[in-house]
């Protein structure tokens, strides 16, 4: 049994956690894919796209049935999202999380970045001679933003708080504060959060117009990086506020930080300094030094703008210090969905002990190592993290790190 320090904001315990992929379905499939090295892309086949690039896309998401009484959420969003609930005992982890403390109790906020919107663009494909959708169309349930967090609610019958968050790419990873502040007031007692998105034609486009898009599987931080590569996934955990003592394998969200750039639609500050602060206020608020982090999950999209930006404020905050990867080479950039993944495999590592390797990478980017020394990994290192930050810096420079760790001490 451990007893913590004393932070800014208590730790909150991490009791339940799952995942779905383009690397699988569940925690067991991640690992398996994590410690081999498995690269989830491939050549891009999703509905009429044609543009030559790699997805990351999830089997399976199509055959997902919903329940009828769920039926009116039916799209690949929400089929996805059903598809990572039933993994890893995760239903039955929110089923005992109700029972416990009563459906008012338990909050839901999770994160998106284009939600169902794939739906509408089919119904556009049906509009009638008049221009107008088809009459079974539901916005409300499929596209809107917040239909992801209403399917869950529904899903579960949960009646406690509930929100959405869509900042890009940081969507999912600020969950984590939403959720923290909340369960911190006592407002709630437990909180069911994470992050869904999946393929849909206006990503695709968007980021090809944005010329973002590499015509090969993505290579975070290497020298001959040419864009990122999209991917899809629902990760979900559970947050509960942690007892004094809990046992020494216990996962904790020790710190949140937050930050906003202000410095341009699309582009980070060049210099990293929204993502340095959004590190340091996520140590501050665990009440640790840079010293204290024994692995990064970089964002680590690779694109030239966006990892040289993160390389050179990991780079000036953390040093050489500290070993860093991007695991978007394995799954792809899932947008919304990224910071609640990425958490997940953070889970993964703390767990099971080891580091995981940049897929794809074949040598850091001297430039990005000029700008500021780096550990950056290139092949999976067994050794056992008591601490890790992930890391997801969103368009308009929404940026959120989040620190979790062992509650004992395996150092």
């Amino acid at each position: 049994m451990n007893s913590y320090p004393t932070p800014l904001v208590p730790p909150m315990l991490l009791t339940h956690c799952t995942v779905a992929s383009s690397l699988g379905a569940g925690l067991p499939a991640h690992l398996t894919a994590l410690r081999a090295h498995v690269c989830g892309l491939a050549p891009c086949s999703f509905d009429t796209v044609d543009l030559r690039t790699w997805t990351g896309a999830v089997a399976g998401v199509d055959a997902v049935q919903l329940s009828e009484p769920l039926a009116a959420y039916d799209c690949r969003n929400n089929r996805l999202a059903e598809l990572g609930l039933r993994q890893d005992e995760f239903v039955e982890a929110v089923e005992s999380a109700v029972a416990r403390y009563g459906a008012p109790r338990v909050g839901v906020f999770v994160g998106t970045s284009t939600s169902g919107i794939l739906q509408t663009e089919l119904a556009y494909h049906r509009l009638d001679e008049r221009g107008a959708l088809p009459s079974d169309f539901r916005y409300a349930e499929t596209h809107n933003t917040f239909s992801l967090c209403a399917y869950v609610r529904a899903r579960f019958g949960l009646r406690g708080p509930a929100a959405v968050v869509s900042s890009a790419c940081s969507s999912s990873a600020n969950v984590f504060a939403s959720a923290q502040r909340l369960l911190a007031l006592g407002a709630i007692d437990c909180a069911l959060v994470g992050g869904v998105d999946s393929l849909c034609l206006t990503t695709l486009y968007g980021f090809k117009s944005l010329e973002l898009l590499s015509a090969l599987p993505c290579r975070p931080f290497d020298a001959q990086r040419s864009g990122l590569s999209l991917g899809e996934a629902a990760a979900f955990a559970l947050l509960e506020r942690a007892p004094r003592d809990v046992p020494n394998d216990a996962v904790v969200l020790l710190g949140v930080g937050q930050s906003s750039d202000a410095y341009h639609m699309s582009s980070p500050h060049p210099d990293g300094l929204g993502a340095r602060l959004a590190m340091q206020r996520a140590l501050d608020q665990a009440g640790l030094v840079a010293a204290d982090i024994n692995y990064i999950n970089l964002h680590g999209t690779a694109t030239r703008v966006n990892d040289s930006a993160e390389g050179r404020a990991v780079g000036r905050l953390f040093g050489a210090g500290v070993p860093c990867s991007s695991t978007k080479g394995a799954t792809g950039h899932t947008l919304g969905a990224a910071g609640g993944l990425e958490a997940v495999l953070s889970v993964l590592a703390l767990r099971h002990g080891f580091m995981p390797a940049s897929v794809g990478t074949a040598a850091l980017d001297p430039d990005i190592a000029e700008a500021g020394p780096l550990d950056y990994l290139l092949e999976l290192r067994n050794a056992p993290p008591q601490r890790v930050m992930s890391n997801s810096f969103g368009f308009g420079g929404t940026n959120c790190s989040l620190i979790l760790g062992l509650a004992g001490d395996r150092a």
